[in-house]
């Protein structure tokens, strides 16, 4: 599957807004209206009774902390009151509100037997809420890169560089940020750069990388720009988006990461993706699998720790 739609995470992550992902956080008052609502579901109430959706209230409500809703539960699985009975999942729901005190729940325990390890619907609404911790953790990560990067754009050659590479970010599917510390790990923001190994301008392409992806002008901010773009649009669909890969092979070649299996053990590679990692310290970046086929070593390579 192409993975460009996941670039949007990087430009404001959407927050899942489904009822599951708000029982762990939910307050005692929209516990108790959800068991309000499985109860007049449970019977009719008001409305068309319908079991199914009265257990997944009840069951949204018990998450929460609902000691009333888990009493119910256990009730509606210890008599097979629209579903079908299961005392093992009655002994859980009972379990959990004789915890909190309910003398009825553990009466009722003396009946049904041994608990249930964790029922579907509970195992549904956490696997929900750690879903949603784990967007809103991507989230935060992402704002923070946003800090550093655009902290480095200070003074206006700079926001002339920056104006480029957020115009063309969207075209090449790069995160600005990314493209942004490797013009500052290459060049330092200098157009004219040149190194002892005869790479050039703002992304440091050397002749054969120029001549690749058809840079004609190097010194030129914006075709060299296109150039290192385009360079790491096919090195992250080459490393299946793994930035730590992708930017070792920026700097010292795709055929070396695959020939050490990894990030090859040069101190100027790991001096190079340390200096990367203070801006764009991501691990993994959106990319489009239709550029390139994988890298054949990447089973193994991203096997490995890293280091």
């Amino acid at each position: 599957m192409t993975q460009r739609p996941a670039l949007r995470l990087f430009f404001g992550l959407l927050m899942c807004a489904a009822l599951p992902a708000q029982a762990a956080n939910a307050s005692a008052e929209q516990a108790a209206a959800w068991r309000e609502q499985a109860r007049a579901l449970e019977h009719g109430e008001g409305v068309t009774r319908d079991p199914e959706a009265a257990v997944a209230l009840y069951c949204q409500a018990a998450v929460a902390g609902d000691t009333m809703a888990r009493y119910n539960l256990g009730w509606i699985y210890a008599n097979g009151r629209g579903v079908a009975r299961d005392d093992a999942q009655a002994a859980y729901f009972f379990q959990l509100a004789a915890d909190q005190g309910d003398e009825p729940s553990r009466r009722m325990l003396a009946s049904v037997g041994p608990p249930a390890r964790k029922p579907a619907c509970v195992a549904q609404i956490q696997a929900t809420q750690q879903a949603a911790a784990k967007r809103a953790v991507e989230a935060a990560d992402i704002e923070a890169v946003d800090t550093r990067y655009k902290a480095l754009i200070h003074n206006a050659q700079r926001r002339q560089i920056y104006a480029i590479v957020q115009r063309l970010a969207p075209e090449y599917g790069i995160h600005p940020a990314l493209a942004v510390a490797l013009i500052r790990a290459e060049s330092n923001f200098d157009p004219q750069a040149i190194s002892e190994k005869n790479a050039q301008g703002l992304m440091q392409l050397i002749p054969e990388t120029a001549a690749r992806f058809q840079v004609k002008k190097p010194f030129d901010p914006e075709q060299n720009i296109r150039g290192g773009m385009s360079y790491l649009r096919w090195l992250l669909a080459y490393f299946q988006g793994d930035v730590d890969l992708t930017v070792a092979a920026y700097n010292a070649g795709e055929g070396t990461v695959n020939r050490f299996g990894g990030v090859p053990p040069y101190p100027e590679t790991r001096g190079y993706l340390k200096r990367i990692r203070e801006v764009f310290n991501l691990p993994t970046h959106p990319f489009d699998q239709r550029i390139t086929a994988p890298s054949p070593m990447l089973r193994a390579v991203l096997a490995k720790p890293r280091t």
